[in-house]
């Protein structure tokens, strides 16, 4: 009998990735792609399915699927970025680009309006979540409303991963995590579709079948090998949203465990054993079957530090080093990051970034260090509104690139005085899709164990104390500055209509 081996994929917001694993845990293989995201509007952040995921997908399965070396691939599991909105018609094929997550704002209206539709205390108590622009729901109303011939011919609402789920086995299923974040749609509780409000907010849409990440869905059709090059027949699991895929990967499964994952954005996803809705936060269904959980997610992180070494025209590596040698506090400078506006805990599409206590003295270095300490405070931020809705964090796991190099860690666990274990195995969320497909197929072996903790990140205790008063800070200066932020929020929106 050949030995047997799984297979992930998953598609992120600027990069694609994919392994090959062994029923143990050992990645046998990787490979990667990078893509653009697309930003046609202030606010519209958008995947054009075709060109990005399908063909991210196709180009990663064809280059992995060899390297199996006459192993069996037992079972394949995919994720991608998400909550999303892709509309499609009844072949599956995609009517426009897909609208992203939170970080794309322009259902702003739309998110008032179902609110005073439904109601804000029942819409959580259902949902499990407050509307914003995390939601599916309003994403759907702006599309009925502004493209209303695309609204008419769409028969499918896809996200990434059912997307892919569908080429592959043309099943219209979306896994219960994806759908809890489709809000109002989908009752947390009864863990069902709300066809009452669907019907008000979706009328005449077919919704998809239900499903959990970790159960077999479909096989690979004779047309989807053909272009892919994976086995005819192979059983794929039914996906879920990239950052819970990858909770999965790094042990985040029991009540206390919260996922920190340092990217583009940084997202959290804290388990939970029961129901605890949070006005400022995301309550969502869990991976595994009758679990949930509590998730955050900042607007911006990675794309901040990014955009500072596109405006020095520097590398990551020396301003990390750089940034090293300046002292807890960037000598005085603290920054907000809502470069794209925020999400948790504050929901404010029209914050933007502030700099405070800029002097001619600053460098690079102290603006690098601030970037990384807003992200902090923010990160802060979220994880004591998770605490006021009883969510303990009793273990941070650190993952994603933003690991990597240390000072980023370090400085989130001064802010926060808590540590954080980082894995042996950062990869991501591919690594956790191979492994619900494990289960799935009954191949994985000792889930719990698969990727064991390579180092653990302790508080600087001085470093802790003097942050305390910066965050005070941090939080008044969002606060203060709101009006002047939401002003000139308007000022860029005008700016592009006059072109």
């Amino acid at each position: 009998m050949a030995e047997k081996v799984l297979l992930g994929i998953d598609i992120g917001t600027a990069s694609s990735k994919g392994v090959l694993v062994s029923p143990d845990g050992r990645i046998l293989a990787r490979a990667s792609r990078q893509h653009e995201t697309s930003y046609p509007h202030p606010g519209w952040v958008e995947h054009d399915a075709e060109s990005v995921w399908w063909a991210d997908f196709l180009a990663l399965a064809r280059e992995l699927v060899p390297a199996a070396d006459g192993r069996e691939i037992a079972g394949l599991g995919v994720s991608g970025i998400g909550p999303v909105l892709l509309p499609a018609d009844a072949d599956g094929k995609p009517l426009r680009p897909a609208i992203l997550y939170g970080v794309d704002t322009r259902a702003t209206e739309e998110i008032a309006e179902l609110t005073e539709e439904f109601g804000a205390d029942e819409i959580l108590r259902r949902g499990g979540s407050a509307l914003s622009s995390q939601a599916v729901g309003p994403k759907i109303r702006w599309l009925a409303k502004h493209e209303p011939e695309v609204y008419q011919r769409t028969e499918m609402l896809l996200m990434c991963s059912s997307y892919l789920v569908h080429r592959l086995t043309g099943r219209y299923v979306l896994d219960h995590h994806s759908a809890s974040q489709c809000d109002p749609l989908y009752d947390l509780q009864s863990r069902t579709w709300s066809q009452d409000w669907a019907q008000r907010v979706a009328p005449g849409l077919a919704l998809p079948e239900l499903a959990w990440p970790t159960e077999v869905v479909g096989r690979v059709s004779a047309q989807a090998a053909a272009e892919t090059g994976l086995p005819e027949g192979l059983p794929v699991t039914a996906g879920t949203v990239d950052a819970w895929a990858e909770a999965t990967s790094v042990g985040v499964r029991q009540p206390g465990d919260v996922m920190l994952m340092y990217g583009t954005t940084m997202f959290f996803v804290q388990v939970l054993d029961e129901v605890r809705p949070h006005p400022a936060l995301w309550g969502t269904c869990g991976a595994f079957p009758g679990t949930y959980t509590l998730a955050a997610g900042m607007a911006t992180s990675g794309a901040v530090t990014q955009w500072l070494r596109n405006l020095v025209d520097g590398e990551f590596a020396d301003l990390v080093e750089q940034a090293a040698k300046v002292p807890a506090g960037s000598r005085g400078l603290l920054m907000l990051p809502y470069f794209a506006g925020e999400r948790t805990p504050i929901f404010d599409p029209d914050a933007r970034g502030m700099l405070a206590g800029l002097a001619l003295e600053h460098g690079s270095a102290e603006l690098y260090r601030a970037a990384l300490e807003g992200i902090g405070f923010g990160v802060r931020h979220n994880l004591e509104a998770m605490g006021e809705a009883g969510g303990t964090a009793a273990r941070l796991v650190a993952v994603g690139g933003g690991t990597q190099g240390g000072l980023w860690t370090q400085i989130v666990s001064d802010i926060t005085g808590q540590e954080q274990q980082v894995p042996g195995e950062t990869i991501g969320a591919a690594y956790g899709d191979a492994l619900l497909a494990g289960v799935g197929t009954d191949t994985a072996v000792d889930p719990d164990g698969w990727n064991p903790v390579a180092r653990t990140v302790r508080p600087n205790p001085e470093h802790t104390e003097r942050y305390e008063a910066y965050f005070r800070h941090y939080r008044d200066l969002y606060d203060s500055t709101v009006r002047i932020a939401h002003f000139l929020a308007g000022e860029q929106r005008a700016a592009d209509e006059r072109g």
